[in-house]
């Protein structure tokens, strides 16, 4: 078995990056996690990395520093299928928060209404963990999550490497529900993806129900630094900025020692119009979301 990735400490709140702009009221992060204590939060037989320092008390200060009024609770995978974590957050939370869970392939609808009532309001598919499967087996256990989450009014949330979503383009024009692809469509060039590759994702933003997420540009610069994806970005919020969110991916796994407050000055760049920033950070979050 591979090693967990250790996961770093928490950069102090001191240490934060103030915004550069005018953050709109009501900005929201629609990509965050939280974690506790293993002892009341068991995780995963086999972690990607060790627990991280992901307390929400942190985050309600960090959003204190930032301006942001409210967030998105993202399960992740350390927790696999397990939401309680996510779901005592949301307790916590209130109306300020809402939340994205993982559910096994036969939950049942009455699950999913209680689900709906602490807040969940999107139902992430971990894509990566089925890769390798045929993509006919692939595209039938989306129809058949999106069916599942249909009567609520939900949204699905892809978390998938860039060449599964490149082979998956075509049958995501045909969904009937509201979906997001997490970090820009995760579309690396040494995967193997091309420029021609983006641009037909990029055409899912208007010809189908499709929000791309501008979260993760240090997973898919890698070690480039964030310039490397800043035309990518740019691409999604001048295709329409309408069908695109921001989410920062905090606690930054496993380097939690990032600069948030850097991230989300990004937008300056990837956004100059404020109007635009506008809909990244507010509106669209609060369609998808339902927050009022």
């Amino acid at each position: 078995m591979t090693e967990p990735l250790t996961s770093e400490p928490m950069l102090p709140l001191a240490g934060l990056t103030r915004p550069s702009f005018e953050v709109p009221k009501g900005a929201c992060d629609a990509h965050m996690h939280v974690f506790g204590p293993e002892s009341l939060y068991p995780h995963v037989p086999k972690p990607h990395y060790t627990l991280p320092d992901g307390k929400l008390d942190h985050f309600h200060e960090l959003m204190t520093v930032l301006h942001l009024d409210r967030y998105i609770i993202v399960q992740p995978s350390f927790y696999g299928t397990d939401n309680r974590c996510m779901l005592d957050a949301l307790k916590v939370a209130g109306q300020r928060a809402r939340g994205v869970a993982m559910v096994e392939d036969d939950v049942s609808p009455a699950a999913l209404e209680a689900l709906h009532e602490q807040g969940i309001r999107g139902l992430r598919l971990d894509l990566f963990k089925r890769a390798d499967l045929p993509i006919a087996e692939i595209q039938a256990y989306i129809t058949a999550m999106a069916a599942k989450i249909a009567p609520l009014g939900w949204h699905l949330q892809f978390y998938v490497p860039g060449r599964v979503v490149r082979d998956l383009i075509g049958f995501l024009g045909t969904l009937t529900a509201p979906y997001v692809i997490d970090h820009m469509g995760y579309m690396m060039e040494e995967d193997g993806l091309t420029e021609r590759d983006f641009q037909k994702l990029l055409t899912l933003m208007t010809e189908s129900h499709c929000y791309l997420k501008l979260s993760g540009p240090y997973r898919v610069a890698k070690d480039k630094g964030y310039g490397a994806v800043a035309h990518v970005a740019k691409a999604i919020v001048e295709t329409d900025a309408s069908r695109a969110i921001w989410g920062s991916d905090w606690p930054h796994i496993p380097k939690s020692g990032r600069d948030t407050g850097e991230l989300l000055n990004l937008l300056v760049e990837w956004a100059p119009d404020a109007a635009d920033r506008q809909k990244i950070l507010v509106d669209n979050p609060n369609r998808l979301f339902g927050f009022e």
